[in-house]
């Protein structure tokens, strides 16, 4: 039968799904990490590339700061974590590996989207008597929502990917079927947890696709293109690069 179509029967055996240690509970606890892992990034990361992009000034060095973290493996992270005093403190350790490595992608694609909105429109709003507030929140948040909406979807679908390091230290998400899988030397479920992960990162990308074409005020507005899946003109290349997944 070889090992895809036995990955294929344990995925179709309903025992496998219920329970404790069954693909729905599991499934819960990938949500649940990836979603407060995602929320926290955001409420870090975004504010201050907002503010960054908007008065113009450190957003390169805090780019190029966020970007070298990125060289440091999440599971370095992760272990260095678990040897500190946020060892003992249950999820926290993970949770902190997977924040770190979400802002990157959400600080550059921000700060980039704000940065570099089209200047004409900023300077038009600025000369109607518009406040710096008024400003991010009426002209330049709406002209960078889509590049925003990029870097959340990178954001979101690597924390999906790599939520599975959850398991190592003991914590849940699904991760747990795969690490299960090799402790029972049971193949078929090592591949089986692989593809659920597979398959829960291309869902979540649609769906945050899918928002980011439904909730871009200026598409709603002017009926524009989704800018996710435009490539900018060579003459308008952003000073720092927009991370895509």
């Amino acid at each position: 039968m070889g090992v895809i179509g036995e990955a294929w029967d344990w995925l179709a055996t309903g025992s496998h799904w219920s329970g404790g240690d069954g693909v729905w509970h599991r499934l819960g606890e990938h949500l649940f990490l990836t979603f407060v892992c995602l929320a926290i990034a955001c409420a870090v990361a975004l504010p201050v590339a907002v503010l960054l992009g908007h008065i113009g000034k450190g957003g390169a060095i805090a780019v190029n700061i966020s970007n070298a973290g990125r060289a440091v493996p999440t599971f370095a992270v992760l272990v260095l974590l678990l040897l500190s005093p946020l060892g003992t403190h249950g999820e926290w350790p993970t949770i902190i590996a997977l924040v770190l490595f979400a802002i990157p992608p959400l600080l550059t694609n921000a700060y980039v989207g704000v940065s570099e909105a089209d200047r004409e429109v900023v300077e038009a709003a600025r000369g109607m008597g518009m406040t710096g507030g008024q400003l991010i929140r009426r002209v330049e948040l709406p002209l960078a929502f889509p590049l925003i909406m990029t870097g959340v979807r990178t954001a979101a679908v690597q924390v999906v990917a790599t939520a599975t390091l959850a398991a190592l230290p003991g914590g849940g998400g699904l991760g747990r079927i795969i690490t299960a899988g090799f402790r029972l030397t049971d193949t078929p479920q090592v591949v089986a947890g692989a593809v659920l992960v597979a398959g829960l990162a291309l869902l979540v990308e649609g769906v945050f696709v899918v928002l980011g074409l439904v909730l871009d005020p200026m598409r709603r507005k002017t009926g524009r293109p989704a800018a996710a899946f435009r490539r900018p003109p060579a003459d308008q290349a952003p000073k720092a690069p927009a991370l895509t997944s």
